[in-house]
């Protein structure tokens, strides 16, 4: 793959040989893109200058499904799911990954906690799983989707948690350490995913 600076609406073109890409997120500093494919791979790049690649990730069994950046100000780390039904954290140094968290099941959505001590994995089981980092043991599981997890996305202050599935529904829950025993404080219904993604 390719990045290649270009003048008129787009800032950059992203090009190459590489498979189809699941997952791309730039960095909290908006100067690197992270991005994964089904070629087992984690691309990071540049986007300034001569937007050169900065380090491939490797290590993973099976296709990058997503992947997400720390936002807490400290040292940047990416957590990535994988169709292999592994997460796996990295470091930005030329390594394998720094910890490998596995489950029986295909993770189709990744992120971090708003301090980074949690990482979220939405599975195709269509279940949420909490992760502690340091003790590297799930701490909370989330049910309440009838289908797998497509995407998930925390709130700027860390409080409560989106996440999108495959039955149709946008589900936003309440991450605080003494949120109630039902952390699912709201469900938005109808919207609709296309074949595509139905064919995953």
């Amino acid at each position: 793959m390719q990045v290649v600076p270009r003048e008129g609406e787009s800032a950059l073109s992203v090009s190459g040989p590489r498979p189809m890409e699941w997952s791309t997120k730039f960095n909290p500093d908006g100067n690197v893109i992270a991005s994964g494919s089904h070629d087992k791979e984690i691309f990071l790049w540049y986007i300034h200058g001569e937007c050169k690649n900065l380090m491939v990730m490797r290590g993973h069994k099976n296709a990058v499904l997503d992947l997400h950046w720390t936002t807490d100000g400290g040292a940047p780390l990416v957590v990535s799911g994988s169709d292999y039904g592994t997460a796996k954290l990295w470091e930005m140094r030329p390594k394998g990954a720094i910890q490998t968290f596995p489950d029986k099941y295909q993770i189709t959505a990744a992120s971090f906690s708003d301090i980074s001590d949690k990482i979220f994995t939405g599975v195709i089981d269509n279940d949420i799983k909490v992760r502690d980092i340091r003790k590297g043991e799930v701490t909370m599981t989330l049910e309440g989707h009838q289908d797998m997890i497509t995407g998930m996305q925390l709130s700027p202050d860390g409080s409560y948690l989106l996440m999108n599935g495959m039955d149709n529904k946008l589900c936003i829950w309440d991450m605080r350490p003494f949120a109630p025993q039902n952390r699912c404080v709201k469900i938005f219904e109808e919207h609709q995913h296309n074949n595509f993604e139905k064919n995953l």
